[in-house]
């Protein structure tokens, strides 16, 4: 199911935790020899630790952001696939993780728990990488850091052009206007997915609803999906996996075009 976004729509998406299913050792293990480690700095000090995948040509560069509980390993299957489409991508550790893909270095280093809205220094410690790369960025974020990248985008737009956003919504207590706010400055491309179920939609509908008109925005809720960027991996949507991911290279092909 698929919807182009001409006018305003009550569409939705996802609860912030993360529902796994399966093993995805394997599968990380078999990409880990195709990127490159990457050390950044937060600007309060955090070592922020990440996995480059780097394309020879590439599009565009695409800052990987994944979801509670989990790590950079969520993207050791999607980060190869987006080199392959002709795009770079870099994934991140951020503080507010886990291990549900693999080892989280950058929330290990803290040593303590953190929470969500702790994660924004080190989404924007790799935007400002990424600025420095002369290249094209788009933001992609997977349940709650696919709500934070509305405000990381709306706040400092150099250089980016689109925004892919897997199962957002306004998980955040302190604020629960934060990201329809941030969504209705974003006047790039956004491409919101989310699981085929009320609460996924229901959460996103705000921000879709949020977003400028005329935007070539997109909206995507598939047949078979599942919470954040895990509808993109075999082993936890394998009846839906390569048909999200159509939606998602047509898109990408899209806003990179005239780049």
């Amino acid at each position: 199911m698929r919807w182009i976004l001409a006018l305003p729509l009550l569409l939705s998406a996802a609860a912030c935790e993360a529902k796994p299913a399966g093993d995805s050792a394997t599968e990380n293990a078999a990409t880990a020899a195709a990127s490159e480690a990457i050390t950044l700095k937060a600007a309060d000090g955090v070592a922020v630790y990440g996995r480059l995948y780097q394309a020879a040509q590439p599009r565009a560069l695409i800052l990987l952001f994944h979801q509670a509980g989990s790590s950079k390993d969520e993207y050791a299957t999607i980060g190869p696939r987006l080199v392959k489409a002709g795009y770079s991508a870099l994934a991140i550790d951020q503080r507010a993780g886990g291990g549900l893909f693999g080892k989280n270095e950058t929330a290990a280093g803290i040593g303590r728990e953190a929470d969500y809205l702790e994660a924004r220094p080190d989404l924007q410690a790799a935007l400002d990488w990424a600025q420095t790369q002369h290249l094209p960025i788009i933001l992609w974020g997977s349940s709650y850091s696919s709500s934070l990248i509305f405000p990381l985008a709306a706040d400092h737009p150099q250089g980016i052009v689109a925004l892919l956003s897997f199962s957002p919504g306004e998980y955040f207590d302190s604020d629960k206007q934060m990201i329809r706010r941030a969504a209705a400055k974003v006047t790039v491309p956004v491409f919101i997915a989310s699981a085929n179920s009320k609460e996924e939609r229901d959460d996103a509908d705000p921000i879709t609803a949020s977003l400028p008109k005329g935007a070539q925005n997109e909206r995507y809720v598939p047949e078979h999906g599942v919470h954040g960027s895990s509808t993109l991996i075999a082993t936890r949507n394998p009846e839906g996996a390569e048909a999200n991911w159509r939606e998602v290279l047509v898109f990408l092909d899209r806003v990179t075009a005239a780049k």
